[in-house]
């Protein structure tokens, strides 16, 4: 089973991408960067501490994060609620629109949007959109 990444590492090793290619940091830079902010020389030996301040100091040099890529229909507020970025990522995997989610939400709760869900049914949303796609999965499959 592949083992998840920490977000983290994620955003200081694209930051180290694109500050190569805006200002041209190359390699000692940045690893005196990583040891002057963080107090090692690698980003996988530090603290989650540690790792926000190198992420700061690289947004003080120039890193802009792009925005994530919106989805029509998706939710406005799916940055503030982890469970929407579930139901995004199973739309995506499933190859679905907003318009799925939604319209389930409809169905099984009366709601015409997934936001306005509350916590409990989102949960249910979401083990609902897993066996579509266990569903979809073992379809292909034959």
């Amino acid at each position: 089973m592949a083992r998840k990444r920490d977000p983290q590492l994620v955003r200081i090793h694209l930051a180290r991408k694109q500050l190569e290619k805006t200002m041209g940091m190359d390699e000692q830079s940045y690893r005196s960067l990583l040891l002057r902010v963080g107090g090692h020389d690698s980003s996988a030996k530090m603290t989650p501490a540690q790792r926000n301040a190198v992420i700061a100091e690289m947004v003080r040099l120039g890193f802009k994060e792009k925005p994530r890529k919106r989805y029509p229909g998706a939710p406005a507020n799916i940055n503030q609620v982890p469970m929407l970025g579930k139901v995004e990522a199973l739309l995506a995997n499933s190859r679905r629109e907003w318009a799925y989610a939604h319209a389930m939400a409809d169905r099984m709760f009366g709601l015409d949007r997934v936001e306005w869900l509350r916590h409990d049914q989102l949960h249910k949303l979401v083990a609902a959109l897993q066996v579509d796609a266990n569903r979809n999965k073992r379809n292909q499959q034959q």
